[in-house]
């Protein structure tokens, strides 16, 4: 969810796209960009993350960064390893319809792009 505030497309997220951004959030790929990133791409997360001093093409801007560092992919790679941890927690339990609800929840989680 932290990424696609980055990258999904605004009718398909349900919200306006960079949200996260403009609000100061701290999500996990702002984590990954900021400890990744050079002094000048800290400074600037800082000043637009953590002062909330933004100007109306700084989203552009986290977004090259967070592309350039591979803040994005990692993240969709954590995410794909936690649903592996969790299908493998899953898997041995017998076929049920919660069980199948569950496996079916997995996969959406990492397939969805809103």
């Amino acid at each position: 969810d932290d990424a696609l505030d980055y990258i999904a497309k605004q009718n398909d997220l349900g919200k306006t796209v960079g949200d996260d951004f403009s609000e100061g959030k701290i999500t996990l790929p702002v984590i990954l960009a900021f400890e990744r990133g050079d002094e000048k791409q800290k400074a600037f997360l800082q000043r637009t993350l953590g002062d909330l001093d933004q100007s109306s093409d700084d989203l552009n801007q986290a977004l090259t960064i967070l592309e350039s560092t591979r803040a994005l992919e990692s993240t969709f790679e954590l995410a794909a390893d936690y649903v592996a941890q969790a299908r493998a927690h899953i898997e041995p339990f017998a076929d049920s319809n919660a069980k199948a609800a569950l496996m079916e929840t997995l996969d959406f989680c990492v397939r969805r792009a809103y």
